[in-house]
């Protein structure tokens, strides 16, 4: 059995896929993955997994470069010959999609895990390209052997509204799962208490609100110190600039604590976690603090609204609001008992919704079809 995932980037396939595939090379499926390389192909290479580079850019939009793109996969397809194959992030899914549409694949899966700046940017250029985009996905993945995975209702609703595919070919999965194995419930720390954003520095993630109510709390008084975890992604339009992150910091009232490894220490240094983002498919961020019992401040969009158990695990927000923050920091910050509470019970929603292992399992389900 041939297994192969077309990803946008090795990074994320890592951070979000990984375990299915080392799950899947465990079960004897020769694993093949083709995505755009920054310094990780050894690693996966170690790991089992056959790697294929591809010229692929998240953001760019140059019609011949996208082309190219799609004669690598349709070369990578060709060579690999799959019986399955897993369609990630929208290039992926869109590019990887129309590649393997009409070749004789067994069972295709895209996983669609966000609907990205292109369905929340309300510009024009977003606009045009959510147009096309909505075609292209509509003649990529509307086929009898593709199932298509979301991680919240409304983005799978969004899809079969606008007819890109059919009601039976989806399924919902809260998420890319979480290792409770090592994302353990660890008591808050002593001192004092850390409210921290862990994400990548983008705009839409409601980093400038997050910003704003730390600056404004501290300049009140506070005494928490507000922690950003993440780095900025100039590959992405809405990311913060180096420019913007130093004022940040010199300011005084923000740390900025790059990026991290080892996200479930990072976490259990927290005491409450906050990501205000403007849509998402499912946080992986949230459910990682769930898993650690840290309690959560987060916005009333699709994904995010998924990740948590209003006021039993965390707090709902307005969206781009960063009174509704600075309010709901406030209420955790002051009542010890409720926030701890609400981690408590952020580890149970974890246990029972999130845990990697029914994910995984759910994967190699539908991989087996190809069987």
């Amino acid at each position: 059995m041939k297994l192969l995932f077309i990803v946008n980037v090795d990074w994320f396939f890592i951070s979000h896929r990984l375990p299915i595939a080392l799950a899947a090379v465990e079960q004897g499926y020769e694993v093949h993955l083709a995505c755009g390389i920054t310094d990780r192909k050894n690693e996966l290479e170690a790991l089992g997994i056959i790697v294929h580079s591809l010229s692929i850019s998240r953001s760019g939009t140059s019609l011949l470069k996208e082309l190219k793109v799609i004669k690598e996969m349709n070369k990578v397809v060709k060579q690999v010959s799959p019986d399955a194959v897993h369609l990630v992030t929208i290039k992926g899914a869109v590019y990887g999609g129309l590649v393997t549409r009409f070749k004789k694949i067994k069972v295709r899966v895209a996983s669609i895990s966000g609907l990205g700046f292109v369905f929340i940017d309300k510009g024009f250029k977003a606009r045009i390209l959510r147009f096309l985009v909505t075609k292209l996905y509509r003649i990529a993945l509307n086929s009898f052997n593709t199932k298509v995975i979301f991680q919240n209702e409304n983005d799978k609703s969004i899809f079969i509204e606008n007819k890109i595919i059919k009601a039976k070919q989806s399924l919902i999965i809260r998420g890319s799962g979480v290792d409770l194995t090592i994302y353990k419930y660890l008591p808050e720390p002593a001192g004092e208490k850390v409210i921290m954003f862990l994400a990548r520095l983008l705009k839409d993630k409601g980093l400038v609100e997050f910003c704003d109510a730390a600056i404004t709390l501290k300049k009140s008084g506070f005494k928490g110190r507000f922690v950003l975890v993440g780095d900025i992604d100039l590959h992405n339009p809405n990311s913060l600039t180096q420019e913007e992150l130093n004022n940040y910091v010199d300011s005084g009232y923000i740390e900025h604590w790059g990026f991290s490894s080892n996200v479930a220490e990072i976490i259990s240094k927290s005491h409450i976690m906050v990501l205000p983002s403007y849509r998402e498919g499912l946080p992986k961020s949230l459910i990682e603090a769930a898993a650690c019992g840290r309690a959560v401040v987060t916005t009333d969009v699709p994904g995010c609204r998924d990740a948590i158990t209003p006021n039993k695990t965390g707090i709902l927000i307005p969206v781009k609001s960063s009174e509704a923050i600075i309010s709901a920091i406030q209420t955790l910050y002051e009542n010890d008992d409720t926030r701890v509470e609400m981690g408590k019970q952020g580890r149970v929603l974890a246990e029972s919704c999130f845990d990697i292992t029914d994910v995984i399992e759910t994967h190699l389900q539908l991989y087996k079809e190809a069987i």
